[in-house]
C-alpha cells in the first residue's frame, strides 16, 4: 500500500478562526497542500476572502467571542459540506493597554479573555457538537509557551488566558479521547507574524530582551508553526491527544542559552 504524505488531509473539511493572516493563514495554506477544503472564519471580510480565495477555500465572518455567530459559523459549515473534521481555534489579540497586573485595566483584561479564551471555549463546544456524532475529528486550540513560564515583560491577560486555552485542551482531550476527538494545545514561541512585528517595531529594546532567550537565536515563522499543526490535525498524530505540543525553539528548555 502506497501512502501519498502530501496529502493527509485529502477531503477532510477544516475551519481555522483568524485564519486571515500570521499562523491561521500559513496553515490554511498548509491545510489546502495537503488535500483539505478551508474555512477561513476571521473577523475582517476583506483580507478574509483574499486569503479564501488563495488557498481555494470559502470564507465566513465570525466574531469568535459571540456565541450565536460561533455557532452561526459551525452549524453552518456542517450543513453546507456535510461535516467538520478539523477545527484550529486560534483566534487571538495582544493588544498594547495588556501589560503589567500593575497597568492592566479591567475592559482590557475582559477583552483579552473574550477573544483568547471564552473563544476557545464557544469554538471548541461548537466542533465537538459535530465531531462528537462522527466519531471522529481534531482540536487544536493555539496557547502559548507563556502558558508554561513567567515573564518579567508581563501581559497579564494574554498569558492568563493561554493558561487556561492549556488547562481547557488538556481537559477536553481526555474527555473525549474515547469519543474519536482529539484535542491539543498549540504552544508556540515568539513567532513572526505581524501581531509581533507591530508588537516590537514600537519597543526595538522589548524585543531583544526576548529574542536573547531563544536557543535557536531567532523567532520562529508562520510555516514552522503551520506544520506543526498540520501533523497534529492528521492520522500521524493518531495517539497524540490533550497534550502541550510545544515548537518555541527550545525556549521553555533554556536555563541559559547559548552565545
Amino acid at each position: 500500500m502506497t501512502i501519498d504524505l502530501t496529502q493527509r488531509l485529502k477531503d477532510r473539511v477544516a475551519i481555522i478562526t483568524g485564519g486571515a493572516s500570521g499562523i491561521g493563514f500559513a496553515t490554511a495554506r498548509r491545510f489546502a497542500e495537503e488535500g483539505a477544503f478551508v474555512v477561513i472564519a476571521d473577523v475582517d471580510p476583506a483580507t478574509g476572502e483574499k486569503a479564501a480565495a488563495e488557498v481555494g477555500g470559502a470564507f465566513r465572518p465570525v466574531d469568535v467571542a459571540d456565541e450565536a455567530k460561533v455557532n452561526t459559523l459551525f452549524d453552518g459549515v456542517a450543513e453546507e459540506f456535510g461535516r467538520i473534521d478539523i477545527a484550529f481555534n486560534n483566534a487571538g489579540i495582544s493588544p498594547a493597554d495588556d501589560d503589567s497586573i500593575e497597568t492592566t485595566e479591567l475592559p482590557a483584561w475582559d477583552r483579552v479573555q473574550d477573544v483568547n479564551l471564552k473563544s476557545v471555549y464557544l469554538c471548541s463546544r461548537a466542533a465537538l457538537r459535530h465531531m462528537v456524532p462522527a466519531g471522529r475529528g481534531s482540536i487544536i486550540n493555539t496557547a502559548s509557551f507563556v502558558a508554561l513560564l513567567g515573564s518579567a515583560t508581563s501581559q497579564i491577560s494574554y498569558t492568563a488566558s493561554k493558561g487556561g486555552v492549556l488547562a481547557m485542551s488538556r481537559e477536553l482531550g481526555v474527555q473525549f479521547a474515547r469519543q474519536g476527538v482529539r484535542v491539543n494545545a498549540l504552544c508556540p514561541g515568539p513567532v513572526n507574524t505581524p501581531l509581533l512585528q507591530e508588537l516590537f517595531a514600537k519597543d526595538p529594546e522589548r524585543a531583544q530582551r526576548r529574542l536573547v532567550h531563544v536557543p535557536m537565536g531567532r523567532f520562529a515563522e508562520p510555516e514552522e508553526l503551520a506544520a506543526a499543526v498540520a501533523f497534529l490535525a492528521s492520522d500521524d498524530s493518531s495517539f497524540i491527544t490533550a497534550s502541550a505540543f510545544v515548537v518555541d525553539g527550545g525556549i521553555t528548555n533554556a536555563y541559559v542559552t547559548p552565545l
